[in-house]
């Protein structure tokens, strides 16, 4: 990266929904704004097999296929888009300072599209058994267990959609709630409930994950009686939430009690020049389409920030 090249008039961190849109509409503003991809491309939204509530597609989008879509309508207009990750930032002063795994970026702006981790459950055997029966992603990883028996954990949205996913592959799904009721939508309640292959624990959470080369059990236990059982299986999907990436913005953004960056609704943050969108500042609504809107409006207002300054 040469001297020239590392000043930049609009900077983006991450590749979701939130991202790439706002790196097409500051590449139609032309910006030439530079996005950094961060680990995944596409954000979480790659990862889902199927987006049915993204309008314009009647009969559903893969997740990763939409992601290209926007990527390519992003670079048609003018956005370089690097595959890095920024791993320290100084907002102290402009130009901001963000450095990557490759290198250093000055910005004159700012937009953090940062996204959100799964929520891991902190028990004993989960950390070790990653990649051995322990899944964050159906879609990542559904294929390895063919006529497998699977546990799925969570009762959202996101939950019950990995877990229909995996009744491709998979012998039986069980789906394990700490609650008696879901807060999934009734359409995907509905499929889940009606599908022979999956069932339902209630009331019920795991406290530890077992097994030696590979997962072999689940240990559970009800929450309103105490009673634990052994669940055997051999493989556990873990869908109870995500936690926003923001540590690197800790201290410099001010941020919820969740660690949510907080936006205004121009999504400017507390520090001038500096914008957020998607999931790193939506504690509230999570979807494709909301995080694209947000990318897009905060894409907008660091274009009139930019234009402010140079009247």
């Amino acid at each position: 990266m040469t001297s020239n090249e590392n000043r930049v008039k609009m900077l983006i961190l991450g590749s979701g929904p939130a991202g790439l849109s706002a790196a097409l509409y500051a590449a139609r503003a032309e910006l030439a704004p530079v996005l950094l991809t961060g680990a995944q491309l596409g954000g979480q939204a790659a990862l889902t097999y199927t987006i049915e509530n993204y309008p314009g597609f009647p009969d559903g989008v893969g997740g990763a296929q939409l992601g290209e879509l926007f990527q390519k309508q992003a670079e048609h207009f003018g956005t370089r888009v690097e595959f890095d990750t920024a791993n320290k930032v100084d907002l102290s002063a402009r130009p901001f300072k963000v450095t990557t795994d490759a290198g250093e970026y000055l910005s004159d702006s700012l937009i953090v599209t940062t996204g959100a981790s799964p929520i891991h459950l902190n028990v004993p055997g989960e950390d070790t058994l990653l990649g051995r029966g322990v899944s964050y992603c159906a879609t990542c990883d559904g294929a390895f267990f063919k006529d497998k028996k699977v546990v799925v954990i969570g009762g959202g949205d996101s939950a019950l959609e990995e877990a229909i996913f995996l009744t491709r592959y998979a012998s039986s799904v069980t789906i394990v709630h700490r609650r008696d009721e879901l807060r999934a939508g009734p359409i995907l309640q509905k499929r889940a409930k009606e599908n022979p292959k999956i069932q339902f624990i209630w009331n019920t959470v795991v406290t530890e994950i077992r097994g030696s080369a590979k997962m072999e059990s689940v240990q559970l236990k009800n929450v309103q009686t105490g009673e634990e059982s052994t669940f055997a299986a051999d493989g556990i999907f873990i869908f109870i939430g995500h936690t926003p990436n923001t540590q690197l913005f800790e201290g410099q953004l001010k941020m919820d009690s969740h660690g949510y960056i907080e936006a205004d609704m121009l999504m400017q943050t507390s520090v001038p020049g500096v914008f957020a969108a998607g999931e790193a500042a939506d504690p509230h609504f999570r979807q494709v389409i909301t995080s694209a809107g947000m990318g897009a409006a905060a894409a907008i207002q660091a274009t009139r920030f930019l234009e402010a300054e140079t009247g």
